[in-house]
């Protein structure tokens, strides 16, 4: 008997949906279980992957909106498991290096850099290692977890590094002050079962692609966001669920924002600060050469960070 013909590819995200599908994977929606969020505040269970492009195209939104709603959502991070290995060939799709060019495309769709060379030159043979760190990451700290997967999508995007990679993953728990030999404990232990318990929640969910983002209250009410969406989605879910929350106000300035979150992409920086996006990379520019930023170029865009 012959196996099913996949018709889609893990790694060709389609930007005019904001999704990056798993294969042979359906719809069931309305079937998604909610769970309540914690202390009344709103829960984001938030299914994503390392390497998912369309996730790293919202890091704006998600940014903007833990400013603004910080104190009344918990965002939950579950891993999807978006490349098993490469033992299929689909949507055009049948060896790393294919993937190369659609990445290039992604980022010019989403403004946010990704080198797609990194699929020439290094490229990954499952998303699996990655996502397991992270669960080991979070074992040890929620708050350094969120700082290392952001540590590892700027190595992966943008830095072309292969983050399937022990080596690589160490440098970045350094990076963000993780115990690196506790997570490698973790690593070969307890941080499997926790991303395999990760997959079968989103099997449970019905999930099928990422970003997906289930927006649940204490009363387990739902609203959903799938795929990447503009600012204005998330947030219309949270107040769908809770109109009488008030955003927080945060300061726009660049030496704040940079306080905040220590890199930036010119996509986010536009995003966080309300200025137009030419001026946001002028603004960034200036501040490069008066020596008050550091600058990583790639072939599609820049990231700043903050100095020291």
């Amino acid at each position: 008997m012959k196996k099913e013909t996949v018709t889609n590819n893990p790694l060709i995200c389609d930007p005019e949906t904001g999704i990056c599908e798993i294969p042979g994977t359906e719809s069931k929606e309305n079937t998604a279980k909610s769970e309540k969020a914690s202390e009344n505040k709103i829960k984001l269970l938030y299914f994503t992957d390392p390497i998912c492009s369309s996730c790293w195209g919202i890091e704006p939104q998600l940014r903007k909106l833990k400013l603004e709603y910080g104190d009344h959502i918990d965002i939950e991070y579950r891993m999807g498991g978006l490349l098993p290995d490469w033992s299929y060939n689909s949507g055009g799709i049948s060896k790393p290096s294919d993937v190369a060019h659609h990445w290039d495309e992604v980022s010019l769709h989403y403004d946010m850099p990704i080198d797609g060379d990194l699929w020439l030159e290094d490229p990954l043979d499952s998303s699996y290692p990655p996502s397991i760190a992270f669960k080991a990451a979070e074992l040890q700290d929620a708050e350094k977890a969120l700082l290392f997967m952001r540590e590892i999508r700027e190595m992966v995007f943008l830095q072309k590094k292969n983050i399937a990679k022990w080596v690589h993953l160490a440098t970045a728990a350094k990076i963000v002050g993780l115990d690196v030999s506790q997570l490698k404990a973790d690593i070969d232990a307890t941080a499997k079962k926790a991303f395999q318990e990760d997959l079968g929640i989103a099997r449970e969910n019905g999930v099928r692609g990422f970003p997906t983002i289930f927006v649940v209250d204490d009363a387990g009410n739902k609203e959903m966001v799938y795929g990447a969406r503009p600012y204005a989605f998330y947030e219309m879910a949270i107040l769908k669920l809770n109109p009488n929350i008030i955003k927080n106000e945060y300061g726009k300035g660049w030496e704040t924002l940079f306080s905040l979150y220590p890199s930036l992409t010119v996509r986010e920086f536009s995003e966080l600060s309300g200025n137009p996006r030419a001026e946001s990379e002028q603004l960034l520019n200036d501040l490069t050469k008066d020596g008050k930023l550091d600058e990583w170029n790639t072939k599609n865009g820049s990231i700043w960070y903050r100095k020291g």
